[in-house]
């Protein structure tokens, strides 16, 4: 094996999620929506009437950028804004009946997009590699949470 883990993972891990973001940006160009659009409908199908502000906090997206996403979505009629009822100075997003064609186009996407990221890789190594991502995705939160300066408590593996 090339390399060690220690020198290369990080690395790797940064070059697949590049790479990974260029080819949607590509693939999503196909429906005139850009990834960042893309990422937008999708939380907003997932939990409708969710405030801007939290999906800005969900997306780690400054909030006047989301506003100009959502601009774009409202005009191209897939989300529309609805102001909360018990703070009008909030409003909550809500997709149109428009934008559901187009989500079920971008969830063939999505899958064409992990097929061919994962092409050669069996199911079974597959699940594997997911669940080594959710082991290191909750690895890195738990080390993010902890007081700064404090030494991880768990040994040094890999594998």
């Amino acid at each position: 094996m090339r390399g060690s883990v220690d020198a290369d993972f990080l690395f790797t891990l940064g070059e697949v999620f590049r790479l990974i973001r260029v080819y949607a940006d590509k693939e999503a160009a196909r429906y005139g929506i850009t990834r960042a659009q893309w990422a937008v409908l999708a939380k907003v199908e997932r939990s409708e009437g969710m405030k801007q502000t939290e999906l800005a906090e969900l997306l780690e997206m400054q909030p006047i950028t989301l506003t100009r996403l959502i601009d774009k979505l409202c005009d191209n009629g897939w989300i529309e804004r609805r102001s909360d009822e018990n703070d009008r100075r909030v409003n909550r997003l809500y997709l149109k009946k428009a934008a559901r064609p187009l989500l079920g186009k971008l969830t063939g996407l999505r899958s064409e997009l992990t097929a061919t990221a994962l092409e050669g890789i069996s199911p079974t190594e597959s699940h594997r590699l997911l669940t080594h991502l959710e082991s290191i995705k909750e690895n890195v939160r738990n080390a993010i949470q902890a007081p700064a300066g404090e030494p991880s408590r768990k040994e040094q593996r890999y594998g």
